[in-house]
């Protein structure tokens, strides 16, 4: 992937191809197969590196962040699903965001599988444009 544009743009597209998930071409053999076995088991996958790559452009926009929209984006998203979404957003772990929030993994992959449903997400990708988009990241920065 030559640029960030043109990360986003591939990302953005797959979805709309069939993909059920996204990894750079410079991914290691290992997490490559771990990757397949994710999409094999039904679920959606989204890189940890492409969504760092995706967070840091997001970060590097211009424009301030609108908190405008952000009830109404994120309606129906109960407050720790939204504490869950920030973390997402930071380009944290499923066992990161257990461990900042002392919570168990699996209620983690629970708020995360209830944001995807809630927000119509496809992936972890999606749902980080969701938290910027929605105000939820850029008003949380700005504290």
């Amino acid at each position: 992937m030559g640029t960030v544009a043109a990360l986003i743009r591939a990302v953005h597209g797959a979805p709309h191809t069939g993909a059920s998930g996204f990894v750079l071409k410079d991914t290691p053999p290992a997490d490559l197969l771990s990757a397949v076995r994710v999409v094999a088991r039904g679920e959606s996958l989204t890189s940890p590196a492409v969504t760092r790559r995706l967070i840091a452009e997001f970060v590097r926009s211009p424009g301030p962040v609108s908190t405008r929209g952000h009830g109404r984006l994120l309606a129906g998203v109960t407050d720790r699903e939204r504490e869950v979404l920030f973390h997402v957003a930071r380009g944290l772990s499923n066992t990161e965001i257990s461990d900042h929030l002392h919570i168990s993994l699996a209620t983690v992959k629970t708020h995360i599988g209830s944001l995807l449903a809630k927000l119509r997400a496809r992936d972890r990708a999606q749902l980080v444009i969701v938290a910027y988009e929605s105000g939820l990241v850029g008003a949380a920065r700005r504290k």
